[in-house]
């Protein structure tokens, strides 16, 4: 009995401080990504070429997509350290596209869309971590709707409806809340597996902190669709 009074509150602190370390570099990678917007969006003419340069600015898209692939696809072959540089060398240039925003929408609203994201993204980790109720039902029909989404999305871009633009925006808040309740939960079973002084566990660690920053800046981009004011 005295093993098993003692190995309960040993798993919780492990599995506590692996999921602070998870949040709290997704915070670092998220401020990153808002200071490097700002910097970029300070220079008028810097803008201006991105938002009139297709060409560049799809070779941003695309390499923010191949850092994603990359860290997934190679994260067993790579160390925990270049892991985590390849994760904030994402959240940098996520930034940079991120700068056009400031063209596009008012400061004042994408302020007030983030504060609402993150207050959204707060009670729903907060829901993931402490609820009982088994979320890995949600991950198969959050993937399948976030694939849906995203067919939608590469559609509609060459079909430009409203009526598509609008039911994408709505179901994108609702999948992105769902996926942020279920990554938390992960994350916090995870935990109970690897310490976070680990190799592996600082890797976990790396593509739980993805997870929950991919959740947290969609979530954002759907709900600035809804609330932000153009300029």
């Amino acid at each position: 009995m005295q093993t098993d009074t003692y190995a309960l509150p040993h798993v919780e602190v492990a599995r506590r401080s692996f999921v602070v370390k998870v949040y709290a570099w997704m915070a670092l990678a998220l401020t990153l990504t808002a200071l490097v917007a700002m910097t970029v969006a300070s220079y008028e003419g810097l803008i201006g070429v991105i938002l009139t340069n297709r060409i560049l600015f799809f070779v941003l898209i695309i390499a923010q997509l191949g850092l994603v692939i990359l860290l997934s696809a190679r994260i067993d072959k790579m160390s925990a350290a270049t892991a985590t540089f390849v994760f904030f060398a994402y959240a940098a240039l996520t930034g940079v596209t991120f700068s056009v925003l400031f063209a596009i929408y008012t400061a004042a609203s994408i302020a007030s869309t983030f504060f609402v994201t993150a207050g959204t993204f707060g009670v729903m980790s907060a829901y993931g971590y402490f609820t009982r109720r088994d979320l890995t039902s949600w991950g198969n029909l959050l993937f399948m709707g976030l694939i849906g989404i995203i067919i939608a999305s590469v559609v509609n871009f060459f079909l430009q409806n409203q009526t598509v633009y609008w039911v994408v925006t709505f179901l994108g808040v609702l999948i992105f809340v769902g996926l942020t309740a279920y990554d938390t939960q992960k994350i916090k079973n995870m935990g109970a597996e690897v310490s976070i002084e680990s190799e592996e566990g600082r890797k976990r660690a790396v593509m739980g902190s993805l997870a929950l920053y991919l959740d947290f800046i969609n979530l954002f981009l759907m709900l600035l669709r809804l609330m932000g004011r153009r300029r």
